[in-house]
């Protein structure tokens, strides 16, 4: 599908107004104003966000050349080859939008398990159920590019044990340094996380309706989690069994 609006129209950035010469005659048609490198750089890894969000990883450099009206020679000047492009759409999108006060908020016992969680999940979907986000995390998997594992990765080391600590903390069951935690741990948390992206897969992947106030929406997938999540906790004083699960 499309972009929720039309795309921004990168051509004209690029270029001056035609002004006259000394002998009265307008420059060529498609003169370009020079840019300072950190800004033609930019505006490249922008238009590129959007390009690959549109059409995928299989997008050509040349037709991203054309769309920001430069030329593909100066494109590779400032990104050398189309790998290290990608990797700045990496930064741009994902590491961009990764908030490190998210592990101290999910650590802050000071507030109530609840409000710690519908805190973080609110911040959590604000920062990820956006057009680019959402397609290029898609895009990256059917390519079979590691954008989308290394995103996870940083969710499954710097989130997911935080957010089974706190659950286990809330209702009196074992710390992880006392009983590991478990597979079936993880795999609860992963199932909010999966909720939640597929509400942005509903929306910028088939098209769908998703729930007009999304903040409930939100609120009532962390509510079923915290019904549902301590059936698969350590059980308190039953290590063992937590430990085999």
């Amino acid at each position: 599908m499309g972009p929720p609006e039309r795309a921004h129209d990168v051509r004209n950035i690029d270029r001056s107004k035609p002004r006259p010469t000394r002998r009265g005659r307008k420059p060529a048609r498609g003169a370009r104003k020079r840019l300072p490198p950190d800004q033609r750089e930019k505006l490249i890894a922008e238009a590129a966000v959007r390009f690959f969000a549109e059409h995928g990883f299989e997008g050509q450099t040349r037709a991203l050349a054309r769309r920001l009206g430069i030329t593909q020679p100066l494109l590779y000047r400032y990104f050398p080859s189309k790998e290290a492009l990608i990797e700045r759409v990496y930064q741009e999108v994902f590491v961009g939008h990764w908030n490190p006060q998210w592990e101290t908020l999910l650590e802050d016992r000071r507030v109530p398990l609840r409000e710690r969680l519908l805190r973080f999940y609110r911040d959590y979907a604000a920062a990820i159920l956006r057009y680019e986000w959402v397609r290029l995390f898609t895009f990256s998997g059917l390519k079979g590019l590691d954008l989308n594992a290394r995103y996870l990765r940083l969710m499954r080391d710097r989130i997911f044990p935080r957010v089974v600590a706190e659950v286990r903390h809330a209702y009196g069951r074992p710390s992880p340094e006392q009983v590991p935690i478990g597979e079936a741990e993880i795999e609860i948390v992963w199932s909010l996380h999966a909720a939640i992206f597929y509400l942005g897969v509903r929306r910028w992947i088939y098209g769908l309706p998703i729930p007009e106030h999304l903040d409930q929406a939100v609120a009532d997938k962390v509510a079923a989690f915290l019904d549902g999540a301590p059936a698969v906790m350590a059980p308190a004083g039953m290590p063992a069994l937590a430990a085999g699960r």
